[in-house]
């Protein structure tokens, strides 16, 4: 049955279709964030992390090639990530000057060489310093402020229940929510009714996060958590269709039929062309970033790992094109 798709707003910023792209470094550059865009179904999408402290310290140079952002990728957020409110504020300032339409704060990132130093999820253990933080950023700048939780640090202490009252409350106007604890990673399942308890307290947009990797995960999310919108993370990875197709079986109820071999293709191989389009001399660390993220289009034959084993071993941009154009030649047009 057709699911209803409405749009919300993130300050002034219609987010339509109410799907989004979860910021993922090493993944959400220009190049993909257009891409899972320009396939359509994509309402949101969101920049790679930046560090508060080394945009205060170094200013934007050693953070240049984050700041990849294009005024055409409207609505997106560039996502900021840091524990001190003066240096977020700072760090805020800075991209919104660069153009940020929306500013997200990272609360989420589990990562040691993040929650290390107080920063991502680690926030969650002391809500009060993080409404410090929402505050502080959501004071700096003109444009909206959103954030990306975890459901805590913790299993069995939700502190992001709380923190998303005191979050509203510091400034911000929406907050999207990953249902699995810091400490679990990417582990076990995610429990959605801490997004359903959550999106019961507050009065902005709340988005879900965490396990949805179909229509039918979609569906049931916006069903059982009652969130105003889903954000999709690892499952866009090596397929930034995915958005379009559940965008349509909800609308429709009819499934999209998936990409032919050559389709996927053709669209790794564009993913590369956009990535390599601004590499200029790093071409050389463009390409073995490229490597990991070409390998999840699954351009093998099941059983066969032929391919895959090339990619991971390309060198040049030039080697990328001459193994994925011919997978390609015989795909309709995708875009």
């Amino acid at each position: 049955m057709p699911v209803s798709l409405q749009p919300f707003s993130i300050g002034g910023h219609s987010i339509n279709p109410p799907l989004t792209l979860a910021p993922m470094a090493g993944h959400t550059n220009h190049a993909f964030r257009t891409l899972c865009r320009d396939l359509g179904g994509c309402g949101l999408v969101c920049s790679e992390l930046i560090s508060s402290e080394i945009l205060k310290n170094s200013g934007v140079k050693c953070s240049r090639h984050l700041f990849d952002w294009t005024p055409d990728e409207r609505p997106f957020a560039v996502q900021l990530f840091g524990s001190d409110p003066a240096a977020m504020a700072l760090a805020a300032r800075i991209v919104a000057d660069w153009g940020a339409p929306i500013v997200d704060i990272n609360m989420g990132c589990w990562v040691p060489k993040v929650a290390k130093k107080g920063s991502g999820a680690a926030l969650l253990k002391d809500v009060c310093t993080a409404a410090l933080v929402v505050e502080a950023v959501a004071r700096a700048v003109d444009v909206p402020v959103t954030v990306k939780v975890r459901s805590g640090w913790e299993p069995g202490e939700p502190t992001a229940i709380p923190f998303a009252r005191a979050a509203e409350q510091a400034g911000a106007q929406a907050i999207a929510v990953h249902a699995r604890f810091a400490r679990q990673g990417f582990q076990g399942e995610a429990d959605w009714d801490i997004i359903r308890q959550i999106k019961a307290l507050v009065n902005i947009p709340v988005i879900g996060n965490g396990d949805v990797t179909s229509a039918g995960d979609a569906a049931r999310m916006l069903m059982l958590a009652g969130c105003d919108g889903v954000m999709i993370g690892r499952a866009a990875l090596g397929q930034p269709w995915i958005f379009r197709q559940i965008e349509h079986e909800l609308r429709t109820g009819e499934p999209l039929p998936a990409p032919s071999h050559a389709e996927r293709a053709a669209i790794a191989l564009e993913h590369a062309r956009r990535t390599l389009a601004n590499a200029g001399s790093h071409e050389a660390v463009v390409v073995r970033e490229l490597r990991g993220q070409l390998s999840k289009y699954q351009l093998d034959e099941p059983g066969s790992a032929a391919i895959r084993n090339q990619i991971v071993r390309v060198e040049t941009g030039d080697d990328i094109q001459r193994l994925l154009l011919p997978l390609a030649e015989t795909a309709v047009e995708v875009f």
